[in-house]
């Protein structure tokens, strides 16, 4: 897949979709089985076009929402769903002051060449979010492109959007979050070093690089691990700010991974978050700490000896 950035020009027209994608839930990857339907009857490329930062996060980083994926990996995710290119535009104060129409003329049709332009039934773009599907579709014979928009995608009566993963997400409900998302929530980064405690406790944990604004849960989990073997490895994450560890720690994703004490650092993990087992608690001391860590293992080879029972 071809990543491409700004108002400099790819080569040759494209079918084009447009948004955010944060989490590529199943929404999404009808979309992008559509994308690929159209193009592939009109001999173009599939074009995925998202912004950097999320606007959202632009406009007030403190009330954002928290990212379910780093742009590295909604890539990767993209990807895996066949895209053929992934074109990012800034979103800054300039990007965000184009009216709707000059978003359309400068950033579809003068960048990007769409020739078809597939959106959700809810997409607003141009300042102050003025532009909609109806002017979009006004402009085709202008610009010579077709627009077409997606209804809602429902699972089990349940919008399929980032909110509502972002929601199952905080609420602990793996199992909701990845029947939406179509596969277990994951977060990937490379393996850099922390403080060491794990190795000197029994265990030896992989410290995973975060890239998120905020990660979008907390806890101890159960989870696999894959990047490592041809298969995935099964163990526990920590995931948030360890509080028996530190007074005002960072937000922090270390694994155990179960019978394995090999050296990863620099290598790209994904880690598939399967099963909550608990919160994040503060313990008076190390031995209690390392009490409920022996807990914590046995729950979660529990829940993988009946998950592949």
């Amino acid at each position: 897949m071809r990543v491409t950035h700004g108002f400099i020009s790819p080569d040759g027209p494209c079918a084009l979709t447009i948004g955010n994608f944060d989490g590529l839930h199943r929404g999404h990857l009808a979309m992008l089985e559509k994308l690929k339907r159209e193009a592939a009857a009109r001999a173009l490329p599939t074009c995925v076009l998202t912004f950097e930062p999320h606007p959202r996060e632009f406009f007030n980083p403190a009330q954002a929402p928290a990212r379910l994926t780093s742009l590295g990996e909604k890539a990767e995710l993209l990807k895996t769903a066949g895209i053929d290119r992934l074109h990012v535009f800034r979103f800054n104060k300039a990007f965000a002051s184009l009216s709707p129409e000059a978003f359309i003329e400068q950033a579809l049709v003068n960048t990007l060449h769409a020739r078809w332009i597939l959106v959700g039934d809810d997409f607003r773009y141009g300042a102050k979010r003025a532009g909609d599907f109806n002017l979009l579709q006004s402009l085709e014979s202008r610009y010579g492109y077709q627009a077409k928009h997606l209804p809602t995608v429902t699972v089990d009566g349940i919008r399929s959007s980032s909110t509502a993963v972002r929601e199952a997400l905080a609420e602990g409900n793996m199992e909701k979050a990845a029947q939406l998302l179509g596969r277990p929530y994951s977060i990937s980064g490379r393996v850099v070093h922390g403080d060491k405690l794990g190795r000197t406790i029994g265990f030896p944990t992989a410290n995973i690089q975060l890239r998120h604004n905020r990660p979008p849960l907390t806890g101890i989990f159960a989870v696999e691990v894959c990047g490592i073997d041809s298969t995935p490895l099964q163990g526990v994450s920590s995931l948030g700010v360890r509080p028996t560890i530190k007074a005002n720690g960072r937000p922090t994703l270390e694994a155990y991974i179960f019978n394995f004490d090999r050296e990863l650092y620099g290598q790209k993990l994904r880690v598939d978050f399967l099963k909550k087992l608990r919160d994040e608690e503060k313990y008076p001391d190390l031995p209690s700490l390392i009490a409920q860590i022996n807990r914590d293992v046995d729950n979660a080879k529990s829940f993988f000896a009946t998950r592949h029972g």
